[in-house]
């Protein structure tokens, strides 16, 4: 059975590599350029959603993780941010964040992190 992620970037371009990478590693991915999906968090059922900190909307990354990690429905949910912000391994941890992907990455390393945390 596929992994299932939910991949909200704030670039189509990278929101696309991530998705085909993804995808190619044997994921089931929900890409989107707004937090749309996590409208509908329970009938996707992801094993892990990654949120960039600059997504377009409201919110921030580091809000709409903090709001998963507060709902007892998603706590569990395995939740990784996502930055150029130099100070991103303080962001994550504050959010509660499970782990984080600097940008710009190697391709290798963030399927790790994705594998590691779903």
């Amino acid at each position: 059975m596929k992994k299932k992620v939910v991949l909200i970037q704030d670039n189509e371009h990278i929101l696309e590599i991530m998705d085909k990478v993804l995808e190619d590693e044997g994921f089931e991915v929900t890409p989107s350029l707004t937090t749309e999906p996590l409208e509908k968090i329970e009938n996707i059922d992801p094993d892990v959603v990654v949120v960039d900190e600059h997504i377009q909307g409201d919110k921030k990354g580091t809000e709409v993780i903090e709001d998963l990690k507060s709902d007892p429905d998603t706590e569990e949910l395995p939740a990784v941010l996502t930055s150029t912000s130099m100070d991103l391994p303080k962001k994550a941890d504050q959010c509660k964040a499970d782990d984080y992907i600097q940008k710009p990455f190697d391709l290798d390393h963030m399927v790790d992190v994705v594998k590691k945390n779903s």
